[in-house]
């Protein structure tokens, strides 16, 4: 279940601060997205979301190196960070923020179980990246997800 309050509470925040905001989502398929333009007034800070579920898009979309991909993986620290960089440099916007994960119930491994999700912050300052596992089926991992994500938001525009 989405944190209601805690939505509120990055809205109101990109509201006063005058920020904007793109997603770019992997696992999450948009989810992030649809949750913060559920808020009235949210086209004040809301500018756009990519879904980049394929390496294709997220190259094509994002700006994320095919070496990066190669390397690291879809579901990485690195290109979680590539993602976040991209969708605030092609949305000209304050904060991109990007979402890479295995939602599943499929597609886990010994390294990269289900549940395992990065979810990386660019500003214009840095970038920061977190890692997470979450436990329990697609839904609540994509949904937990997103609480993850809208805590971490929160958390820079405190410091902001």
């Amino acid at each position: 279940m989405i944190d209601k309050e805690l939505l509120l509470n990055v809205s109101q925040q990109l509201k006063t601060k005058g920020l904007t905001l793109a997603t770019a989502e992997s696992c999450t398929g948009g989810l992030l997205a649809h949750i913060l333009t559920n808020i009235s007034g949210s086209s004040e800070y809301f500018d756009r979301g990519v879904i980049s579920y394929s390496n294709t898009a997220k190259q094509e979309l994002l700006d994320v190196s095919e070496n990066t991909l190669k390397q690291h993986g879809a579901v990485s620290e690195q290109t979680a960070h590539a993602m976040a960089i991209g969708i605030k440099k092609r949305s000209h916007v304050d904060i991109g923020i990007a979402i890479t994960g295995i939602a599943g119930p499929k597609g886990g491994t010994k390294d990269k179980p289900v549940g395992f999700v990065y979810i990386a912050i660019a500003t214009p300052k840095n970038i920061s990246v977190k890692k997470y596992l979450f436990s329990g089926d697609r839904l609540q991992i994509k949904e937990n997800t997103c609480n993850a994500a809208l805590a971490f938001l929160l958390e820079y525009l405190n410091q902001k």
